[in-house]
C-alpha cells in the first residue's frame, strides 16, 4: 500500500506537465508561460492570504468573527496557493475549484461569536450622576 501511493505521489507531477505540454501544444502559449503564470498567481495568493490571515486571527481574538471560520477559508487559500505553485494544469484546475467552493458564507446556522454583536456600544457600569457632599 506504501508503494501504490507513493507511485502515485511520485507519477502525478509527471502526468500533470505532461497534460500542461499538450494543452499547451492545443492552445498554443508556450508552455514555460502556463507553468510561470501559475506560480506568480500562488505566490501572491499566498502573499495575501498571509497577511489576511493576521487580520481574521485578530477579528476572531476580539470576538468579531468566529475562529473556526477563519481558518477553514485560510487553509483553503493557501492549500489553493500551494496546488497553484504546482506546476501542471490538472493542479491548476484543482487550485481554481478549491477557490470556487463557497465556504464562507454567513448562513443562519453558521456559528456564532462568543464576544459582543457588531453596532453594539457597551456602556460604563458606573454611568450616572455624581454629586459631592461636604
Amino acid at each position: 500500500m506504501r508503494f501504490f501511493v507513493l507511485s502515485i505521489v511520485l507519477i502525478f507531477p509527471v502526468l500533470d506537465v505532461l497534460a500542461t505540454m499538450r494543452f499547451a501544444r492545443w492552445t498554443g502559449i508556450p508552455t514555460m508561460a502556463w507553468l510561470l503564470a501559475s506560480a506568480i498567481a500562488g505566490t501572491l495568493l499566498l502573499r495575501h492570504e498571509r497577511a489576511a490571515f493576521r487580520t481574521r486571527a485578530l477579528a476572531a481574538l476580539r470576538g468579531d468573527q468566529p475562529l473556526q471560520r477563519g481558518l477553514l477559508d485560510s487553509g483553503r487559500k493557501v492549500l489553493a496557493a500551494v496546488l497553484l505553485i504546482i506546476p501542471g494544469i490538472v493542479s491548476d484546475l484543482m487550485a481554481l475549484a478549491l477557490l470556487m467552493l463557497p465556504v464562507n458564507l454567513g448562513t443562519s446556522f453558521a456559528p456564532q461569536t462568543a464576544g459582543l454583536r457588531r453596532g453594539y456600544v457597551r456602556r460604563d457600569p458606573l454611568d450616572g450622576d455624581y454629586r459631592r457632599i461636604d
